[in-house]
């Protein structure tokens, strides 16, 4: 069974702010914010949503491939991937634009401010999933979108299922097209501020996305998961974490044990236990692909 993660590329430029955005923010005043928050390090790592699932799933022995856009200045992610055995096959470059640009900033609670600039990620209609592959799954994440509805309509066409990720893509589309995406996906995941923007664009519940045998998974960071069938549903807990660094790149991490998991077969028990460990793996290094598979990963394979 292969898989295809359609999504995107992006160079992370990753910045901790010591102390809490909330403290610095007036709350009568939110319409009218000018504000700096003065970060003491900054890092740049690869990253981007097709980028994050690809690596970890390539780590765990997954039969992946990833398609997607970068830019002209792709040459260093390129090469990260070959490094790390990642088939770059279906990455188009767009030379007259730069890789996408995301500028995250983390403070002591975790809290995340993102300012991101799409580059050649606007171009990702420009690649189609390949029909020479035998291709069994499919996942859309985040990524141009105009190329996240082509590549649900292939999939569709294609006779494939995929899994729905929207995450902060989810601005760009209305309730028809969101409707599009969830009515045709076989699983739907996002954290839980992604749902409440969901449920108020398209005024779904939990019980109007799972009709079906539709499978919808809530993610709530350090407070675990939950995934939805039917009448029925789970909870998952997320591993005590001792020295959480960088939450970063968690929410693809736990995506990537979700697609392992179909792919495998899997229950929704194990599904859940194996992506919670994933992002909690993750958590525990600086950037989105810098962690190793350790031997307590190696156990919900």
């Amino acid at each position: 069974m292969k898989a295809v993660i359609c999504g995107s590329f992006a160079y992370d430029n990753i910045l901790n702010f010591e102390g809490n955005f909330g403290d610095h923010l007036i709350e009568s005043e939110l319409n009218n914010i000018n504000v700096s928050f003065l970060c003491s390090n900054m890092r740049r790592e690869f990253g981007g949503c097709a980028g994050n699932i690809i690596y970890n799933l390539v780590s765990i022995g997954a039969d992946a491939i990833s398609l997607g856009t970068m830019g002209s200045d792709a040459n260093q992610y390129i090469e990260w991937m070959k490094k790390n055995k990642i088939n770059t096959e279906y990455i188009k470059i767009i030379n007259e634009s730069y890789t996408a640009q995301a500028y995250i900033t983390t403070d002591n609670q975790a809290n995340q401010i993102t300012t991101f600039h799409p580059g050649a990620m606007q171009y990702a209609d420009q690649v189609k999933i390949p029909t020479d592959q035998t291709i069994s799954l499919g996942l859309i994440s985040p990524d141009g979108r105009d190329g996240m509805i082509q590549h649900a309509k292939q999939l569709i066409e294609m006779n494939v299922p995929y899994v729905f990720d929207p995450g902060q893509g989810m601005p760009m589309f209305n309730k028809e097209e969101l409707e599009f995406f969830t009515s045709n996906a076989s699983w739907i995941i996002m954290n839980d501020y992604e749902f409440k923007m969901y449920c108020e664009i398209t005024s779904f519940t939990v019980s109007n996305i799972v009709q079906n045998d539709k499978i919808l998974i809530i993610t709530n960071g350090d407070k675990g998961s939950n995934i939805f069938k039917g009448k029925s549903s789970l909870s998952i807990s997320t591993p005590k974490i001792e020295s959480p660094k960088d939450p970063t790149g968690c929410g693809d991490a736990y995506r990537a044990g979700l697609v392992y998991g179909i792919m495998k077969n899997m229950s929704l028990e194990a599904i859940g236990e194996l992506s919670s460990a994933l992002g909690a793996l993750k958590v525990q290094s600086f950037g989105t692909q810098n962690h190793t598979i350790n031997n307590d990963i190696k156990k919900l394979l």
